[in-house]
């Protein structure tokens, strides 16, 4: 496995984009949320995906934000970018982008409906235009995304293609078929399927990429990594009932984890360009969630500050 790739081990946020009154980019919430992941002891970030609202974001916005990230981390980390768009040459310009800024990693959400042959020269020219490494995000919110062979035979021929981000319809049997195919030469995060935190973790999977939370999900790995399978359960059920309402919708995920990040003081405001908006309901729940978040962060915070992480 490659030594970047090698240090993914742990939670890898996928960063939400935090916008002033006006709708424009907050740079100092940019600085800001970086810092707080850092001193959450996050594994590695990822940014400009889909909880940046990347799709509503300008070639300039996302150039900016992921400049200042990249300076802010200062290669503590490994960077991880999102490069997918509406194209593939649209993809082919942010890949740029990523190798500019001198990201580790691109990220690329493939087509689980394409041919082996067009997938390959797409993660082909990817690598070549941008970061040598490449995560494939397999994101299918309804079906089962790329078959195991089609998996293994992009590998076979793209080298810097080592890592896959599996959001994907029944994740669990599928993050064991991949890490058994590749006798565990081969890196392995889950996202998306939070709730399966869990049973990734019981299956081998390396790394998580959810949003926000730093500190609990941090806790959760810490305690399973430490053999303590039971308190990391128990710690994760505390955090079900906030996962059970922002998993209803991407929109609604959005939108309750930048309201986190304002109560934190990370964000200034809790702006978000997504087409969905809370209703009063779902703003009354929200605002109780985000009170237990806070609680869970503190709690997780205090544990993980008087544990020494194992080394």
């Amino acid at each position: 496995m490659h030594p970047t790739f090698a240090r993914l081990r742990g939670i890898v946020p996928s960063l939400n984009t935090p916008f002033d009154l006006d709708g424009r980019v907050d740079e100092a919430g940019v600085r800001g949320v970086v810092e707080a992941s850092l001193d959450a002891r996050c594994a590695g970030l990822l940014i400009l995906a889909v909880a940046a609202e990347n799709r509503s974001l300008s070639l300039q916005e996302r150039d900016r934000i992921g400049s200042i990230i990249a300076e802010v981390i200062a290669g503590r980390v490994p960077l991880i970018v999102n490069v997918t768009g509406p194209d593939l040459d649209a993809s082919l310009i942010l890949a740029r982008q990523a190798k500019r800024i001198g990201a580790d990693a691109s990220c690329y959400q493939v087509d689980p409906r394409k041919k082996l042959s067009e997938l390959r020269s797409e993660l082909e020219r990817l690598t070549e235009t941008g970061p040598d490494l490449i995560v494939v995000q397999d994101l299918d919110w309804t079906g089962h995304g790329l078959p195991l062979g089609v998996i293994e035979g992009l590998a076979r021929h793209c080298p810097g293609f080592q890592a896959i981000k599996i959001e994907s319809v029944l994740a669990g049997p599928k993050y064991s078929q991949v890490l058994g195919a590749f006798g565990g030469d081969f890196h392995v995060s889950g996202g998306w399927a939070a709730g399966q935190m869990m049973e990734a973790l019981q299956r081998g999977v390396h790394a998580f990429m959810p949003t926000a939370m730093d500190h609990p999900y941090g806790r959760v790995y810490d305690l399973f990594r430490d053999g303590q399978a039971d308190a990391a359960r128990d710690a994760f059920e505390r955090m079900l009932p906030i996962l059970a309402f922002t998993q209803q919708h991407i929109d609604i995920s959005i939108a309750f984890f930048k309201m986190l990040r304002r109560a934190q003081g990370i964000f200034a405001t809790d702006v978000h360009r997504c087409e969905l908006r809370l209703d009063p309901v779902q703003k009354q729940i929200a605002g109780a969630l985000v009170r237990r978040a806070l609680d869970l962060d503190a709690r997780a915070k205090g544990e993980r500050t008087a544990t020494r992480p194992s080394r």
